[in-house]
């Protein structure tokens, strides 16, 4: 039986629920899941005085709704079970995540998958910034897992990404890959300037019609069809993620970069 937590918070103050997961109440009763600390602003205070408590959490799966944006770090440090959350949601969705899937039916706010080590993160909405990204002054973004997120996203993806997948279905912001280590990104709308700044490994891939402009640190390759490109849009498609078969048998326009720091890293342009 699913752990069911309704929101039914009256605050304009965020609300941070940080370590409530399915592996971490697994174990407990509904009385203790409802004394689990939670934080209102600066304040202390318990699950309960936000949320209404139902079901049964042995089968490692919570369900979340309400008004949720301004409730923050939900799967949080997450290891295993699925979270599914309908309705939109605040921030740090399944940051320093480890395993386990959350599913949102809304959009989700910033940081999505901040620092993430593992896991499934889909999003049928819109996402906001630094999505797979490191927090300020970490070394290292996204390290591990597979975030997808439908529609839009903001500035920052895959900040510092060392490995892992993030795919975004609608447009982008700024600074896609920006000192990215490793790892791939793959944009299938417009996005914004400077994308792969300072990267040193991985791969940035737009799908879409309409191409950025790359730094002048990017040297063109290569127009090849990359075998690996069909296997991971098929893995991709089995998450329910929509590929057409234009996709599958695209060409791409390969550039070496960032020059600055080495040339290792690559992004992909589909002809």
């Amino acid at each position: 039986m699913t752990l069911k937590l309704t929101y039914q918070g009256d605050t304009k103050i965020p609300v941070e629920i940080e370590g409530i997961t399915p592996d971490i109440v697994q174990q407990l009763s509904l009385a203790e899941i409802e004394q689990l600390p939670v934080f209102h602003g600066k304040d202390k205070c318990v699950l309960a005085d936000f949320f209404k408590i139902s079901g049964d959490s042995a089968d490692l799966h919570m369900h979340l709704s309400g008004q949720l944006t301004g409730v923050h770090w939900i799967g949080t440090k997450m290891q295993h079970g699925s979270i599914t959350i309908d309705g939109d949601c605040g921030r740090h969705l399944g940051s320093e995540m480890r395993g386990g899937t959350i599913i949102v039916n809304g959009n989700a706010g910033d940081w999505i998958g901040g620092e993430m080590k593992g896991g499934l993160i889909h999003v049928h909405g819109n996402a906001g910034h630094q999505v797979g990204a490191a927090y300020r002054g970490s070394e290292r973004g996204m390290n591990r897992g597979t975030i997808i997120i439908d529609g839009n996203a903001g500035n920052e993806i895959g900040l510092t990404m060392r490995r892992g997948l993030i795919v975004i279905g609608g447009n982008a912001g700024d600074l896609i890959g920006f000192n990215m280590l490793a790892g791939t990104v793959m944009i299938f709308g417009s996005s914004g300037i400077r994308h792969g700044a300072g990267m040193r490994r991985g791969s940035i891939i737009f799908m879409g019609e309409e191409h950025p402009q790359l730094l002048p640190s990017f040297r063109h390759a290569v127009q090849y069809q990359p075998e690996f490109m069909r296997v991971m849009l098929r893995k991709l498609a089995d998450t329910g993620f929509h590929v057409t078969e234009e996709n599958l048998n695209a060409s791409y326009n390969l550039y070496h970069g960032d020059m600055i720091d080495g040339g290792r890293g690559e992004i992909l342009l589909r002809t």
